[in-house]
């Protein structure tokens, strides 16, 4: 193949370390430079593509992509769009090869979950069917960790991170209150139908009698009763109850407890706001005092708290989407392969984007206890590789240094304007 341009996008839910997946690809492209031309970014995501709005990375110098690896958020912008239906509709893939063929792109990585990798499925198809050399090859990222075929996905492990540490102050802080005062605490974490996050809250839970002490997961269908009764035998034994729950927690007929009505571009329930629902039943049920606490955008963001294990994780599927792009490997995505838990050894695989588009990894039966309300040993060793190592930003006047690019737009060379 002759020397083409790249082009990378981020797409849906940020991560505190989707950045050095960014920092990944930039260097690595920098790097076959007889292969590659230059690096363009979709502003925005995929919408970048479809309206022209591309970036330049080249303007970017290399000391401000190496810090892409310390700042949390997409560089470049992300977006929640779902391109049609291929077959009802194909002028928006039309238009994208149209985009690609005017900037000489041959190279197409888009960096999301498992919407992400349906959409790079989808391009290689209309690529093909439409005689337009391209290389598709999906990047694995989501906070959810539910993407098929991998082992685990980058931006999880800092999330778990965020999650067992703020769980387990939290823990300390109403345990010392909990004679006068705060008896329940509950914490809502992200997790829409798999209940990743909210296991990693258990971690932090190494003994008997540790925070949290209940787990409420999207897996396990909420019983109100035998929750409260759970809740209550925790007050009485321990003193106090800490909670974890995810957003996507479903009662016994598969609603979600806490959805809004909204949906989003892919049709899924905007979810937020189970937290006050729990702890409110335990008043009205025990008559006991609670706080409760949201992480929603905290959890992603802390790159001050990333999993070190995470953070090069990421960097490692960067740097592969590369390779795998010369070599040819269209309609691919580089995953994580665990070679064992102790030690914790891991290599970069191969998978093949049919395998990982449209399904969803949830949690095993084996890995939530037979009460339902925590998880067992079996998932804490798979856990707790995860999160383990630090990588922290520098730091000036006590807060941590973030960078921002310059994102120079690349000239446009179509007449025509595209309506979303």
């Amino acid at each position: 193949m002759a020397k083409k341009n790249l082009f990378y996008a981020q797409s849906g839910g940020v991560t505190a370390v989707i950045n050095a997946t960014a920092a990944a690809v930039i260097e690595t492209a920098r790097r076959y430079k007889s292969r590659i031309g230059k690096v363009y970014a979709g502003r925005d995501g995929i919408i970048g593509a479809l309206t022209e709005d591309l970036i330049d990375t080249s303007k970017e110098s290399a000391a401000t992509v190496k810090a892409l690896k310390h700042t949390p958020s997409g560089a470049f912008g992300s977006c929640r769009y779902k391109l049609r239906d291929i077959d009802k509709d194909a002028s928006q893939y039309e238009r994208l090869i149209e985009v690609f063929r005017a900037h000489d792109i041959g190279y197409f990585l888009y960096n999301g979950g498992n919407d992400s990798a349906d959409t790079s499925l989808k391009i290689s198809r209309i690529a093909e069917k439409m005689g337009y050399p391209l290389i598709c090859v999906g990047v694995p990222k989501t906070v959810d960790n539910d993407l098929a075929v991998t082992d685990t996905c980058p931006g999880f492990g800092s999330v778990a991170k965020y999650v067992a540490v703020s769980i387990r102050e939290a823990g300390f802080d109403v345990a010392s209150m909990a004679r006068t005062s705060t008896r329940v605490f509950v914490l809502e974490v992200m997790g829409r139908h798999a209940g990743w996050i909210t296991a990693a809250c258990g971690l932090a839970a190494e003994r008997e009698g540790d925070a949290p002490h209940v787990l409420l997961f999207p897996e396990v269908r909420f019983d109100q009763d035998k929750f409260i009764a759970k809740v209550d035998a925790c007050v009485q034994h321990y003193g106090y109850c800490t909670i974890a729950v995810s957003e996507g927690l479903r009662t016994a007929d598969g609603k979600f407890v806490s959805e809004t009505g909204l949906r989003d571009a892919f049709g899924h329930a905007q979810l937020g706001g189970v937290a006050p629902v729990v702890a409110q039943l335990v008043q009205q049920k025990l008559n006991l005092k609670y706080h409760w606490a949201v992480a929603d955008y905290l959890q992603r963001a802390a790159r001050h708290i990333a999993s070190k294990t995470d953070l090069d994780q990421s960097y490692a599927v960067g740097k592969a989407a590369v390779e795998f792009a010369v070599k040819g490997y269209n309609g691919t995505m580089p995953v994580i392969v665990r070679k064992s838990n102790r030690p914790y050894r891991w290599i970069i695989g191969k998978a093949d984007l049919n395998d990982i588009a449209n399904h969803e990894k949830f949690m095993p039966e084996d890995f939530i206890r037979e009460d339902g309300f925590h998880i067992t040993d079996k998932c804490r060793a798979y856990l707790s590789p995860l999160i383990a190592g630090e990588a922290y930003p520098p730091y000036r006047n006590g807060l941590p240094q973030y960078i921002r690019l310059k994102n120079r737009p690349v000239p446009k060379k179509l007449g025509t304007e595209f309506k979303l």
